[in-house]
C-alpha cells in the first residue's frame, strides 16, 4: 500500500458527533475565561471610588475580567424573569440555542447563496431578531424590566468592586479585547 508511513488526517466529512464534540470543547474553552465565584464576591474586595476617572476605569476593567460572569448574571436574571411566561421562555431557549449554533460554536463563517457573511452583521441580526421575537410575547415589560435590573446590578458590582487583584492578559486589556464583537 502506498500510504505507508503516512500520518492520517481527519476527512473533510462532518459528522453530528464531530460537531457535538468540537461545541463541547468550545463551550469549555468560552467557559473557561470565566472567573472563580468567590473571587467575584470577595467582601473585602469593594470600596467606594475616589473619582469620576476611577469609576470608569473600574467599570472598564471589571467588564474584561468579569465578563463571562456578567454574561452568566445577565441570562439567568433574564431566565428567572420569564418563568411565569412559558411562550417567552420558550422564545429565549430558541433563541440561546440559535446563538450557540450561528454565532459561538460555529467553526467555519457562515455563507448564504455562496457569499460570506460577516461576524457584525450576524451579531446584529440575532440580536435584533432576539428582541424582536422576545418583545413580540407577552412579556415584553417583564424582559425590559429584567434587562434592566440585570444591566444596573453588572454596573454596580462593576462600579464598586476593586481592580487591584485582577491580572488580565495583554491582549485583553489592549483595543479591542474584551469588548470587541469580532476578532
Amino acid at each position: 500500500m502506498a500510504t505507508y508511513g503516512t500520518i492520517p488526517t481527519a476527512s473533510g466529512e462532518s459528522s453530528p458527533l464531530n460537531f457535538i464534540s468540537r461545541a463541547k470543547a468550545r463551550g469549555r474553552s468560552a467557559l473557561a475565561t470565566r472567573r472563580p465565584w468567590r473571587d467575584m464576591v470577595h467582601l473585602h474586595a469593594f470600596s467606594l471610588p475616589p473619582s469620576l476617572g476611577d469609576s470608569y476605569l473600574r467599570i472598564r476593567t471589571n467588564g474584561g475580567y468579569f465578563a463571562m460572569n456578567y454574561a452568566i448574571v445577565v441570562l439567568l436574571i433574564v431566565f428567572l424573569s420569564l418563568l411565569w411566561h412559558p411562550i417567552s421562555l420558550i422564545v429565549f431557549v430558541v433563541a440561546m440555542v440559535a446563538w450557540l449554533f450561528l454565532y459561538f460554536l460555529r467553526d467555519e463563517p457562515v455563507t448564504v447563496l455562496g457569499r460570506t457573511i460577516n461576524d457584525l452583521y450576524i451579531l446584529i441580526a440575532l440580536s435584533v431578531l432576539t428582541l424582536v421575537f422576545l418583545l413580540l410575547t407577552d412579556a415584553t415589560a417583564n424582559i425590559l424590566i429584567s434587562l434592566l435590573i440585570a444591566v444596573v446590578i453588572v454596573l454596580l458590582h462593576a462600579l464598586f468592586r476593586r481592580t487591584d487583584d485582577h491580572f488580565l492578559d495583554e491582549e485583553a486589556a489592549g483595543p479591542g479585547g474584551w469588548y470587541a464583537a469580532i476578532g
